[in-house]
């Protein structure tokens, strides 16, 4: 969810689906941001989220998730968790670092208008 909402706020860039690459499986997963409204619904777990930036109602975990865009990056915190993460855009992919876990995780995002992801036509 994160790895979505931050390409679409970021990129203005609709979402159709994310690969998680350290899952290595797809996700269906997506989100659209228009100014500050984002949003989104995540089809593995049957639920939406949204809301208007910086902030985000995930209504399957019931709980507000800040996403607080800075250029090319968010600065994201988890309420339900208590946990910080750091995400940033950079040619289709978004890379996630998750505090809590102290661990980086990389995501492809796919375009609804092609059969790619925004990652892999750009290269």
């Amino acid at each position: 969810m994160i790895a979505a909402a931050t390409f679409a706020s970021i990129t203005g860039k609709k979402v159709a689906g994310v690969h998680d690459h350290t899952a290595a499986q797809d996700l269906r997963i997506a989100a659209e941001c228009r100014g500050d409204q984002l949003q989104g619904f995540d089809g593995d777990r049957g639920v939406k989220f949204g809301g208007t930036l910086p902030e985000i109602y995930d209504e399957g975990e019931k709980t507000f998730v800040s996403v607080e865009r800075e250029g090319d990056r968010v600065k994201g915190y988890d309420r339900q968790s208590s946990t910080f993460c750091t995400a940033q855009v950079a040619d289709g992919l978004v890379q996630v670092y998750d505090h809590g876990q102290g661990a980086w995780f990389a995501y492809d995002m796919q375009d609804p208008q092609s059969d790619r992801s925004y990652h892999r036509a750009a290269g």
